[in-house]
């Protein structure tokens, strides 16, 4: 009965918003089981938008963000292609390629992707700098329990993760929207600056369960 009564109590810490500003998550080690997961009550995305930071000095394969569904594994995915030196946005396990990207190890790098199913068509702005539109997969929502995580990449619903593609590094400022952001917010996030959060996923009212060896650290931009 204590052990059950424990369960239930670290269950229900794990579903209580945080609030991470001035935080980063650190995956220190290459593992194919650390991981954070997120919650989100949205089951239906007609239109995304995706930011986040993220510093690391893998020259490997590897993703960023990774939302799936009962049917799309790869429902809405960032990762980094090193081979091709190239950014994937995955929406509904639809690839697009993103070149000519100045990704440089051992610094962060802000990146926003956007999506509407309308057009269909995907953008990227990489620290502040857009990238061409590219239509990925149009005519449809994205529909069903999401499943956010992290550090690794699913290629199942909750699972199905790859030493080879698990990311080491920090992570920090999330946020997630049902719509595309417009230039002037996406700029306001790359900036700092006062922007709306994302009605999503909040970097300042987080739901996450961490797995394994992730650490939640302050995020230190420079010498005070």
């Amino acid at each position: 009965m204590k052990l059950l009564l424990l369960l239930g109590m670290l269950t229900a810490c794990a579903a209580t918003p945080q609030d991470l500003s001035g935080k980063m998550f650190t995956f220190p080690q290459q593992t194919k089981t650390a991981h954070v997961r997120l919650t989100t009550t949205k089951q239906e995305f007609t239109a995304i938008t995706v930011c986040h930071r993220s510093f690391t000095d893998l020259q490997r394969d590897h993703a960023i963000f990774s939302m799936a569904t009962p049917s799309n594994s790869n429902a809405f995915l960032i990762f980094w292609d090193q081979t091709h030196k190239e950014m994937e946005p995955h929406i509904k396990d639809t690839k697009s390629e993103i070149t000519g990207l100045n990704y440089k190890s051992n610094m962060w790098h802000s990146i926003c992707t956007t999506w509407d199913s309308t057009t269909g068509l995907a953008q990227l702005w990489f620290d502040g700098q857009r990238s061409i539109r590219k239509y990925v997969n149009s005519g449809s929502a994205i529909r069903g329990s999401a499943v956010i995580v992290l550090g690794q990449e699913q290629d199942s619903h909750g699972g199905g993760f790859d030493l080879k593609q698990a990311f080491v590094g920090m992570l920090s400022d999330v946020h997630m929207w049902d719509y595309v952001l417009s230039p002037c917010e996406i700029q306001k996030y790359v900036n700092g600056l006062n922007f709306t959060p994302g009605n999503a996923l909040n970097w300042s009212a987080l739901e996450l369960q961490i797995t394994d060896r992730v650490l939640i650290e302050d995020k230190h931009e420079s010498c005070v």
